[in-house]
């Protein structure tokens, strides 16, 4: 059987069918939908640290993972065994050859299919999905949630999204289901009118968590940036419109928002007397929100910028952002088929007119090798170099949160 890794079939009939050979294993579960541009993976675990704190049984699904494939399906933050994604591999391949070779799911549809699969094997009370690109088709949009959440919505994927913030929008509100309530934390305007748009013409009931609510959340959160704080405004207020569903009392929310990790999203990593973060920044409103959360955190500190992006973005602009705040700069590939090469980022940040050296490694490695006299290095651009990086430096992702009582 071959998978596609990066296709993309734009519909749902694809990942029904599968689903539907498999018995719709989602059909008895209680999902919890998550979309946007950037947040939506804080989100996802910050609703997951929440619900496990409280001690139901939590199903996590969000992409890409950073080094195990396991990371992308979690019971109790627990990784799905190799055993069971072969166990559930080999079924849904047994159920798609009974079709004569009908069925060709794309890797993301055959994986939101294995997790539906696995989640309902474990009898989990409540599950996470966070939508792999856009919303209105992508696999996960197949269920019927008991809410459907929208983080900030920004620039990203514009070459099968839309080139407007509007049209991004309106993929990301695909979600919203007919009178299923819906919380956002988007705040651009143009994104806003859409989303509320959506909601009327779908009967479904709106939570807007504005700027305001986000700031006046008092609550210590687990993850680092101020951004942070209105993700977790977003969650706070997704858990408790779900009180009916889920009851939980306002200590546990609090301990839940505490306790949170999320591994790559500006994560502080003491290697030997380096102080080394690592955040996968990948689009331009990230670039801005990560040079803010550095400034917040580090102050007039110009750490080594390790650069390694993919080409499908908008790395450019993202790399402007950066440069100002930079000490030195060692751009490096990253694995995928679509990394900007080294010296094509190299010549990005010369273009700055900086006098700060610039160097291109041959691969993260190597980048790691050049900086490891460094005091300060800041790590970013993508997911994938986080991954990279994470597994040089032998710090895989933690399987849980803090242990729960």
């Amino acid at each position: 059987m071959s998978l596609n890794q990066f296709g993309y079939h734009p519909g749902l009939e694809t990942t029904r069918r599968l689903s539907r050979v498999m018995g719709d294993p989602w059909r008895s579960l209680r999902s919890i939908h998550v979309a946007g541009t950037n947040g939506k993976g804080s989100v996802c675990a910050m609703l997951e640290s929440i619900y496990g704190t409280a001690g139901y049984r939590t199903g996590l699904y969000t992409s890409p993972h950073l080094v195990r494939f396991g990371e992308r399906i979690q019971v109790d933050r627990q990784l799905i065994p190799d055993e069971a994604v072969a166990e559930g591999t080999t079924a849904i391949r047994e159920r798609m050859e009974a079709l004569d070779g009908e069925l060709k799911p794309t890797f993301f549809e055959f994986c939101t299919v294995l997790a539906w699969w696995w989640f309902e094997k474990q009898g989990c009370d409540v599950v996470i999905l966070e939508t792999g690109l856009g919303g209105r088709c992508d696999a996960t949009n197949v269920v019927d949630p008991v809410v459907s959440v929208i983080t900030q919505i920004g620039w990203d994927h514009m070459h099968v999204l839309g080139n407007s913030l509007a049209a991004i929008a309106a993929e990301k509100a695909g979600i919203i289901k007919k009178d299923v309530p819906v919380v956002t934390g988007v705040t651009a305007t143009d994104a806003l009118a859409v989303v509320e748009y959506k909601a009327r013409e779908m009967d479904a009931p709106l939570l807007v968590v504005d700027e305001a609510a986000a700031r006046s959340l008092s609550y210590p959160v687990g993850l680092l940036g101020e951004h942070q704080r209105a993700n977790a405004a977003v969650a706070a207020t997704t858990v408790r419109l779900l009180r009916p569903l889920f009851p939980i009392d306002d200590e546990v929310i609090v301990e839940g928002l505490a306790r949170v990790q999320w591994p790559g999203r500006f994560q502080i990593i003491q290697n030997g007397s380096q102080t080394l973060v690592l955040d996968g920044a990948h689009n331009r409103d990230g670039a801005g929100v990560l040079r803010r959360t550095w400034a917040e955190h580090f102050g007039e500190t110009r750490p080594t910028l390790i650069l390694g992006i993919l080409n499908d973005k908008q790395w450019r602009e993202m790399i402007r952002e950066w440069m100002p705040m930079a000490g030195r700069v060692i751009t490096t590939p990253v694995s995928s088929q679509r990394t900007v090469t080294a010296d094509e980022l190299l010549e990005v940040c010369r273009e700055s007119r900086t006098p700060r050296a610039i160097r291109a490694a041959s691969s993260v490695a190597e980048a790691l090798r050049w900086a490891a006299a460094d005091s300060t290095v800041l790590a970013t651009g993508s997911l994938y170099l986080v991954g990279e990086m994470l597994e040089i430096l032998d710090r895989i992702p933690p399987s849980g949160n803090a242990e729960r009582s």
